[in-house]
């Protein structure tokens, strides 16, 4: 994990002389630069370029390095990402390394000119390309007077070899941050010809742990920072011995796989809880309430007392013109209910009547019985007793449908009590059958029901379009109008088009012929229902029946009741904010040894080493002497658990019990800067440095052929 702070400028730049070499260790993981001969390096940071906008002034910065919040809260970095120079170890981004050594060279104190030789490490076999890019860069930006390149592994195994890790002969292999390589050491020197790389490092086990947890964590992929991925890496990452046998034990072993398992809390902050109110709140809001019921009785009665007035207006109004109307002859008579806009003395007591019924209503006051038989069919069909002679057109067709209307509701009245006779001859002619035989009655009643209900569904799958079809198929599958309507509702659709075919022939009479409420009557859209109102309440029937006679019957309409409801919102508690990590603490490491599991196709690191040994013309016995010193580097060799998992994957490879020795390095991270700091500072230094002379003369061939000797 990266340090939060950023490193400081040094203050003894000018105390060294100009002969005194640079050291820098150039990672692709973190960027070191110090003095040749000083045992830890001055400046450090992440080899990475970020460019954000500032917030005000929308001006691009670049910032190298680690991020600092204070400074970074003044720049948008939502539409900009970390860079890094490399690919697979190898700098291919020259504009972003030079934005990094301007920012180390400043941080070590460098004003000007550098002015000093510079020793800076590099993977293995380097292409001569990258070479000459950095040689020119060095050069031609910062004036350096001469340069050496090294590789970061031979620097660290020799380190090693001095406090006695490692011997003369022996393998190096080194777990870097994008890429692992096994380099074998012959007299000290390495043998580049037979080494091997791989690209995979800690890089991809990170990027492999972000993934598996924003899988297993979508709703938390915000907080699964790269940054902390590599943290969570660091902290709790292991290498199983057996893979497989560590998988299993996690399937099987419930008790051992909890043991292993480790926790992240992510922040969380419970829910407020409810107070309840305190009596003097109670209190306040009781007289609210009261107050505000108190206003709108006020508003009621206000809005009665109106009603009433109006109702007592009406009445009087109309009680007065009933007077002019007794006082009047015809003529005059007729010319008041002209202006009055009623028709005949017997509608406007119709309508004193209503108005009397509804000023009762809104005093308050009981109708009861008296006041319905009141309402006789003289009053509300007061133009039934007056003759035709003495009505006028419009009055004649207020009459018919007066009389339509009187008709249709005394059928309806005589039909409502035919049923009801109907209904009971049938409930005491079941209730006969039942005595005779029960067992019989019931199969007859689940028959029945059987049969509504199939019926039932079958008129709903109508309504909304059926897969029965007739041969006339649409064009989306489905089937015709046509054949999803039912008897009542073609007959409508018949009326419908020969009314509309009768108007467009010429005026529209349509209502004036008794025959036309007829067809209105069977037009009307409650007819549609009457028989699925019918089926529907002898369905409901027959349920009822079947729950007396036997307890355990449920009904369709009861299932589809039954059914679970949807669940509904549960508050997030801190069991939802804790990120368990136990699987993936073994499983993202394994990518080093099995790099398929993440779509590479390439060697893992105990094959690696079989595969230098065998690039190494060598003899049997100079192999076994190389195994027996086995530097394992790099900052994935941290891992806990990689030093025996290493050891067992390379006997897998060796003969049996063919000798195996493997050390880790004593630092990992910082040997590789410490060994290039003691080979600046030893005397052979200037003889392995090349000038700018060289590099202009030589041009790229001079790195084809340029190869350091490594002694300390």
């Amino acid at each position: 994990m990266p340090s939060l702070t950023r490193p400081s400028r040094q203050t003894d730049f000018a105390r060294f002389s100009s002969s005194t070499p640079i050291v820098i260790d150039n990672g692709s993981s973190t960027f070191r630069i110090g003095w040749a001969g000083e045992a830890e390096p001055r400046v450090s940071f992440r080899n990475v370029v970020q460019r954000p906008r500032h917030r005000s002034t929308g001006e691009t910065v670049s910032i190298v390095g680690d991020t600092d919040p204070p400074l970074m809260k003044f720049f948008d970095c939502t539409r900009s990402a970390l860079r890094s120079p490399f690919d697979d170890d190898v700098v291919y981004q020259f504009e972003y390394m030079e934005y990094i050594l301007d920012y180390a060279f400043d941080r070590l104190g460098a004003t000007s000119e550098v002015g000093h030789p510079i020793l800076m490490t590099e993977c293995e076999c380097n292409p001569s390309f990258s070479r000459a890019r950095m040689a020119e860069l060095l050069f031609e930006t910062y004036g350096v007077p001469s340069i050496a390149f090294g590789v970061d592994n031979a620097f660290s195994y020799k380190y090693n070899q001095k406090l006695g890790n490692c011997g003369e002969d022996g393998l190096v292999v080194s777990c870097e941050h994008g890429t692992c390589h096994v380099v074998p050491f012959l007299k000290g020197q390495p043998v580049l010809g037979a080494c091997c790389r791989t690209n995979v490092g800690g890089f991809h086990v990170t990027d492999f742990l972000r993934q598996l947890l924003s899988l297993k964590y979508p709703y938390h992929t915000a907080s699964i920072t790269w940054e902390k991925a590599e943290e969570l890496k660091k902290e709790h990452c292991y290498v199983a011995l057996d893979y497989m046998s560590e998988l299993h034990t996690f399937k099987n072993n419930k008790e051992e796989a909890e043991e292993k398992t480790r926790y992240w809390q992510l922040p969380w902050i419970p829910p407020p809880k409810e107070e309840l109110p305190s009596e003097e709140e109670l209190a306040r809001k009781a007289a609210l309430k009261e107050k505000a019921g108190q206003r709108l009785r006020e508003m009621a009665a206000q809005k009665r007392s109106q009603k009433i007035a109006g109702l007592e207006e009406k009445i009087s109004s109309l009680e007065e013109l009933l007077e002019q109307l007794d006082e009047a002859d015809e003529d005059e008579a007729a010319a008041i209910l002209g202006r009055s806009g009623y028709l005949s003395p017997q509608e406007i007591k119709s309508d004193i009547l209503k108005c009397t019924q509804a000023l009762r209503k809104a005093k308050g006051e009981s109708n009861g019985n008296e006041d319905k038989s009141d309402v006789s069919g003289a009053d509300k069909y007061p133009l039934l007793s007056v003759p035709d002679e003495t009505l006028t057109p419009e009055q004649l067709k207020e009459k018919k449908k007066q009389q339509f209307l009187k008709t249709t509701t005394e059928g309806k009245m005589r039909a409502k009590q035919k049923r009801a006779e109907e209904e009971a001859l049938k409930e005491k002619q079941e209730e006969q059958r039942r005595a005779e035989n029960p067992e019989l009655y019931l199969e007859e009643l689940r028959a029945r029901y059987s049969e509504l209900s199939e019926k039932f569904e079958q008129r709903k799958r109508q309504k909304v379009g059926g897969s029965h079809t007739n041969g006339n198929h649409s064009s989306s599958g489905g089937v015709g109008r046509g054949e999803r309507l039912n008897a009542a509702q073609k007959e409508r659709m018949r009326l419908l088009t020969s009314a509309a075919f009768d108007r467009g022939k010429g005026e529209d009479t349509f209502g004036a012929r008794d025959e036309d409420w007829l067809v209105y009557n069977k037009m009307s859209k409650d007819n549609d229902d009457d028989g699925n109102d019918d089926d529907e309440s002898e369905l409901v029937r027959i349920a009822s029946k079947l729950k007396e006679i036997d307890p355990t019957f449920v009904s369709k309409s009861e299932v589809i009741q039954l059914t679970p409801e949807a669940p509904k919102y549960r508050p997030l508690t801190a069991e939802d904010y804790k990120i368990s990590i136990g699987i993936e603490r073994f499983r993202c490491p394994e990518v080093l040894f099995q790099p398929g599991m993440i779509g590479i196709d390439q060697a893992g690191i105990d094959e690696m080493v079989s595969i230098s040994l065998r690039r190494l013309m060598e003899d049997e016995s100079v192999k076994e002497r190389l195994c027996q010193s086995i530097l394992v580097t790099g900052g994935s060799s941290l891992f806990p658990g990689m030093i025996p998992r290493l050891e067992s994957g390379i006997r897998q490879f060796r003969p049996y019990l063919a000798p195996l020795k493997l050390v880790r390095a004593a630092d990992p991270i910082l040997d590789a800067w410490r060994g290039a700091a003691a080979f600046a500072a030893s005397s052979k230094f200037g003889k392995q440095t090349f000038t700018l002379a060289d590099y202009r003369e030589h041009g790229e061939n001079l790195f084809h052929r340029y190869n350091i000797v490594y002694t300390l």
